[in-house]
């Protein structure tokens, strides 16, 4: 029984990682069935049973998070982000982006969250949200690395679980996490680093596919921070740009990490809630 599981979740992650490498490209039930070898009638129920979600579903959200992220992030024409999205028409690419994320596209890049946080940028408000100071204990951490926009860390999180859960060491609710080691408007955003990780117990061995992670211990502010992955962006730069500056606080060597408390496999962009995590100095 246990062989039959690990084929089907060898099978899975072939068609996960070819949807998050093809997701702007026209992807059929059928080319995902031949990734598979399967089917397309199994092949679909099994997705579907072992990741919570239809493959349309998959596709539509992670296509609608690209979208999310041009609008927020970009001057893109929104005809032409709703064709990258792989809609017939701007129309049919409006009212899907509405039913996800509760605006129509014009009306996110305007009042989208990231709109509050550049409205804070612009008038300088150092206390437009609510930061808190945490000192944190080394964690270690099992990794797997990600090369790449920071928005797609997500392929390198679906990785990881997978491998955990076919070495059967997944932890019930286990923490899902992401270490961050460059600066996004500084270098290309192909060569990026970060890795997807979760806090690993010392006794623990580290699974094959994955890499060790030691996050440093060392103080930390925490953002809470609410609403699409897409429009975090506008919360770092208030964060580096609009709060550190008049903290008093100078900003250590250690990498930063952001912890997700829920999934959006079953939650709402705009539900979405993570925590940020700017390392500074222990100094003052």
């Amino acid at each position: 029984m246990r062989a039959t599981q690990q084929s089907y979740r060898d099978r899975l992650d072939r068609v996960t990682a070819y949807l998050h490498a093809n997701v702007e490209s026209d992807i059929d039930i059928v080319s995902l069935s031949n990734v598979a070898c399967l089917s397309s009638y199994h092949w679909h129920r099994i997705y579907t049973a072992m990741v919570g979600e239809t493959v349309a579903a998959t596709l539509r959200r992670l296509r609608l998070q690209r979208a999310a992220d041009r609008l927020a992030n970009s001057d893109m024409k929104i005809s032409d982000i709703s064709k990258l999205a792989q809609y017939r028409s701007q129309d049919a690419f409006s009212r899907a982006f509405r039913d996800a994320y509760g605006k129509t596209p014009g009306a996110y890049r305007l009042s989208g969250s990231h709109a509050a946080f550049k409205a804070a940028i612009a008038n300088a408000n150092a206390k437009g949200f609510h930061v808190s100071i945490e000192h944190h204990d080394a964690v270690r951490c099992v990794s797997v690395p990600h090369i790449g926009s920071y928005l797609r860390i997500d392929a390198a999180m679906t990785r990881l679980f997978s491998i955990l859960t076919k070495a059967q060491m997944l932890a019930q609710n286990a923490p899902m996490q992401a270490v961050f080691y460059d600066d996004p408007d500084l270098r290309p955003e192909e060569t990026l680093r970060s890795a997807a990780c979760t806090p690993w117990s010392e006794g623990l061995e580290i699974p094959k596919g994955t890499e060790e992670l030691l996050r440093p211990a060392g103080r930390y502010a925490k953002l809470r921070y609410k609403g699409p992955y897409a429009n975090m962006r506008g919360a770092y730069h208030w964060l580096y740009g609009v709060w550190l500056p008049g903290s008093g606080f100078e900003i250590s060597e250690r990498p930063g990490f952001e912890a997700y408390l829920n999934s959006p496999v079953d939650t709402k962009p705009e539900d979405l809630r993570s925590d940020i995590f700017l390392p500074i100095d222990d100094q003052q």
